[in-house]
């Protein structure tokens, strides 16, 4: 292991650990993603436990709730205690504006996040994070599994030349560029958003610095060529999904809530399980505007 990334592990694996009062919380890796226990999130959390939950998510990124039962105003409850919640981009007609069902089965020819993203980064204030609750998953042994990603940790293994070189650059995130990229134009009713972020921003709340590029948004590196963007963003993209010990996997279970901080952490929907179906609803929460 390079020296650098070996330093970016030691710093990240070697924090205080403080004990939780009100809840459970069983990490999935060192480094990212951890399964919490002992809440109902049908049920109002309680100072105590709302603290707590908030703590866990700054520390892992990514929570996984098993076992919940949960209406689409639990769900909204439990989301806007992180903050206001984010209209969905293109809400179906007579459809909550701010729950958006996400649904595959074996009429599907393609779904939702299947590759490594994060979500509406072209918006000029991408969300804080989503809650994904699946009632419905594949039959067991038939994948559907999500990935995640610490971006965090992928700008920090990073050699400090290369870290250097990024740091100061900007990159367009274009809104059209996933329709494009699926070879479709996007509906006439889409106000395609398009706006310019720093390639390397720091976390809002700890400061702490990380990539935010992605393939599906990111269209260039606005200060390189065409040819030298393409070749930085392919390396970044090659970092990303090629190096497992950024990674986490949740495996899904039906009645199963996942919230992931969008601003620090990148997933991918694995589309393994054709002909299986798949059913749940996504609520997010509204951000900042990502500053380097």
């Amino acid at each position: 292991m390079e020296e650098t990334a070996l330093k970016a592990l030691e710093q990240l694996t070697t924090r205080p650990h403080v004990p939780y009062e009100t809840l459970s919380v069983a990490p999935l890796t060192p480094v990212l993603g951890a399964e919490v226990s002992g809440l109902d999130l049908s049920e109002e959390l309680t100072p105590e436990q709302e603290k707590e939950v908030k703590r866990a998510f700054t520390d892992h990124h990514v929570l996984v709730f098993r076992d919940q039962h949960l209406t689409d105003e639990d769900h909204k409850r439990f989301a806007s205690l992180f903050g206001p919640l984010h209209l969905v981009a293109l809400p179906e007609e007579d459809a909550d504006p701010y729950v958006l069902e996400i649904s595959a089965d074996s009429a599907s020819r393609e779904v939702a996040g299947n590759g490594w993203h994060a979500d509406g980064t072209a918006d000029p204030e991408p969300s804080l994070g989503s809650m994904l609750y699946l009632t419905r998953t594949p039959e067991p042994g038939s994948g559907g599994d999500t990935l995640f990603a610490n971006m965090h940790l992928a700008y920090e293994v990073l050699s400090p030349a290369f870290r250097t070189f990024l740091d100061g650059l900007t990159a367009l995130h274009d809104g059209a560029r996933p329709w494009q990229l699926a070879g479709r134009t996007p509906p006439p009713e889409y106000d395609i958003p398009r706006t310019e972020h720093p390639v390397v921003v720091r976390h809002p709340e700890t400061g702490r610095k990380l990539l935010f590029v992605n393939a599906p948004y990111t269209s260039r590196i606005t200060q390189l060529s065409a040819a030298e963007s393409g070749a930085v963003l392919e390396t970044l993209y090659a970092h990303i999904a090629g190096t497992p010990l950024l990674q986490c996997r949740v495996r899904w279970q039906p009645n199963t809530l996942v919230f992931w901080d969008n601003r620090c952490v990148q997933h991918h929907a694995v589309w393994d399980y054709f002909p299986h179906s798949r059913y749940g609803r996504r609520v997010a929460i509204d951000g900042t505007r990502p500053e380097a």
